[in-house]
């Protein structure tokens, strides 16, 4: 069997989108050193009729982490000032009726608000991000 499939999963947030889903898994290796998972699944619906989900997975281990949201942080940054239209932006930046974030915690029956959490900082010594 595949370790990865063995390991300790921590916190698990998703995201739905039309017919992708996204899902950010923190997890424990055995030595408890923490990673992050990234996957999307998107809903195929097969000629028969029937259903089924393509998955792909991005392993992010934690020393990549301040390099990965910098990477990701330029990249929305340089798609929102030189490529999308002030409209398009403006359409981006409306409130949302739903957001997943409204959904209980894990394990509790209390909304997770954007503010409830502080801002993602790699650098934190605590999980709480």
């Amino acid at each position: 069997m595949d370790d990865r499939h063995d390991q300790e999963e921590i916190y698990s947030q998703r995201i739905k989108a039309g017919k992708r889903t996204y899902f950010f898994d923190v997890k424990a290796t055995r030595g408890q050193d923490y990673y992050l998972t990234i996957t999307e699944s998107k809903r195929r619906q097969n000629g028969d009729d029937s259903v089924s989900y393509e998955k792909h997975k991005i392993f992010l281990y934690k020393e990549d982490f301040l390099k990965f949201v910098d990477a990701l942080q330029d990249t929305v940054d340089y798609v929102r000032e030189e490529l999308l239209t002030p409209e398009e932006v403006a359409e981006l930046d409306r409130p949302r009726d739903f957001d997943d974030r409204d959904q209980p915690r894990n394990g509790s029956d209390q909304p997770r608000r954007e503010l409830d959490r502080p801002a993602f900082d790699p650098n934190r010594a605590d999980d709480n991000y």
